[in-house]
């Protein structure tokens, strides 16, 4: 564990959704506003929309603490239920032993605690989280739900939070009157790289980390750039990036260290293509490679000199045989227009013997690169062509095809490489990235 190593109080890049870490960026912060006023204008039914690992869960459990000791609250996140079996959980969360297969009896009870909340003064919230998995059936139970109220007042504030498909849900015609009691939608978006590097600094913060700079800016436009700006992603990376760096006796992380961490976590290397099986498939078609790519150098010159002249000589025969009856001689003007027609034909006949271009968007020009030690195939592809993506990976297996797990090469072992053109991948590293609440990095790449 690196927690010495790097003089840690606890893990900053935790899978837990603990408050202390969330970093409340603008995204955060008017979700949050928003469930805040909501809840104090009664406004019924709200909603929570984010992709997965957008920090979510994280935002809930902060807006669940900040109702702490003036609101009843229920908080529901198995959602892989029908209607009966989510008023049960409901009811368990508060404290009720729910009856068992007695749907009334359960509203029954859910009826009375919203009265006795009413009755003290006392708001009641209940949160459904991950509430994509909702069947139709359940979300128009959820919605009879917000049935439970007197003439002026609702008893109970439903909020709903799950992920896109939700919203999808919430677009259908048949749960129109669902989608019309939603007052309000809350929506995160991915951080940009600057929030990305403000989240990095928040959380080493919150663990003890006394140095920002412990990630350098080449090392966080890296994270920032892999990662898509989703929360779950940065923990990932970062984790790994540190554990590696411990490993390796680093002080400070740099870009390198983040690109060999983000290799280990390549999981395309690990499905095999149907390029990288070895043998002929047992059904279908054999793959018969094309006439050029099976010659010799040797064998392809002779053809692309003798073929057009035999096949001149083809074209003259059988235009004389057509031509001529049998037995008679030709004409010397019928000899010339034979020859001019075979000369019209000569061009198309010698494109025939040119070898095809390749439509290939790497042409498969390979040269050989030796693995040093210490290097691995990303960072050889990033430096020789410039980019490293699921294309670029199956153009290496295809010239490589002893080529076992591309995550770990061996030292000295002759790698083919395509020929492409280079391009940078980092360019855009802020300049100057600011941190929220800590002094500015001084790390270098």
């Amino acid at each position: 564990m690196f927690l010495n190593y790097f003089n840690l109080a606890e893990e900053p890049f935790g899978v837990t959704p603990d408050p202390r870490f969330l970093y409340m960026g603008q995204q955060h912060r008017e979700a949050m506003a928003s469930l805040a006023y909501g809840t104090e204008s009664n406004r019924g039914f709200l909603a929570l929309i984010a992709k997965p690992g957008m920090g979510k869960t994280t935002l809930l459990y902060d807006y669940l603490e900040w109702l702490r000791g003036k609101t009843r609250t229920a908080y529901v996140f198995r959602t892989d239920c029908d209607s009966r079996e989510l008023i049960r959980h409901i009811l368990l969360d508060l404290g009720v032993d729910a009856p068992s297969n007695d749907l009334p009896a359960m509203h029954d009870s859910l009826n009375k605690i919203l009265t006795e909340e009413m009755n003290r003064g006392r708001r009641f919230v209940l949160v459904i989280d991950e509430a994509q998995n909702l069947d139709e059936q359940t979300l128009e139970s959820v919605r009879l739900l917000s049935n439970f109220e007197t003439p002026w007042k609702k008893l109970m504030l439903i909020v709903i939070a799950g992920q896109p498909g939700l919203a999808e849900k919430l677009a259908r015609p048949s749960l129109t009157q669902l989608r019309q009691r939603i007052s309000m939608v809350m929506r995160i978006e991915p951080l940009n790289h600057e929030e990305t590097s403000s989240y990095i600094n928040h959380r080493l913060w919150v663990a003890g980390c006394e140095s920002p700079s412990l990630f350098t800016a080449g090392a966080r436009a890296a994270i920032a750039e892999y990662s898509e700006g989703i929360p779950r992603r940065i923990n990932n990376i970062c984790f790994n990036a540190m554990s590696l760096a411990c490993a390796l006796k680093q002080r400070t992380i740099e870009r390198a260290t983040v690109v060999e961490a983000l290799a280990d976590l390549d999981l395309d290397s690990l499905i095999e293509k149907p390029s990288a099986v070895t043998g002929a498939p047992k059904e279908g078609p054999i793959q018969v490679t094309s006439a050029p790519q099976r010659l010799t150098d040797n064998t392809r010159r002779w053809f692309q000199s003798w073929a057009p002249r035999v096949a001149v000589t083809a074209v003259l025969v059988l235009a004389a045989g057509t031509g001529v009856n049998k037995g008679e001689v030709p004409a010397p003007n019928t000899v010339e227009a034979i020859h001019n027609s075979a000369a019209q034909q000569l061009p198309a006949i010698q494109n025939l013997t040119k070898p095809e271009v390749e439509s290939s968007s790497v042409k498969q020009q390979p040269g050989s690169i030796r693995v040093s030690r210490g290097q691995t195939l990303i960072q050889i592809c990033v430096e020789t062509l410039g980019r490293y993506d699921p294309q670029i990976l199956a153009e290496v297996r295809n010239l490589n095809p002893r080529l076992g797990d591309p995550g770990h090469i061996r030292v000295g072992e002759q790698i083919l490489m395509p020929s492409a053109p280079r391009s940078p991948v980092y360019d855009q590293t802020p300049a100057s990235p600011k941190f929220s609440s800590l002094p500015q990095e001084v790390g270098k790449e």
